[in-house]
């Protein structure tokens, strides 16, 4: 779990109940064309959502963690 996973799930303040506090899920997905060929998930999101409630924000994990698209690259390259 990268620090912008925990950050927000300790952070996050419900929008409808005002709970603080929520439950965090990361979602790779593929684009079209040659990632998806090759399998490469460069598109990250995680899913923050309110335990009292059930309220589910979405936030883009490359946005939040300051990630290029040259270091996803090499990351699905170099990856174990």
């Amino acid at each position: 779990m990268s620090k912008a996973t925990e950050l927000l799930a300790q952070e996050f303040v419900c929008a409808r109940c005002s709970n603080k506090g929520g439950q965090t899920q990361e979602l790779s997905m593929s684009g079209t064309g040659l990632s998806r060929l090759l399998e490469i998930q460069p598109y990250r999101y995680v899913f923050v959502s309110c335990p009292t409630c059930g309220y589910t924000e979405v936030f883009n994990l490359d946005t939040l963690d300051g990630r290029d698209d040259l270091g996803t690259f090499l990351e699905a390259l170099f990856m174990d």
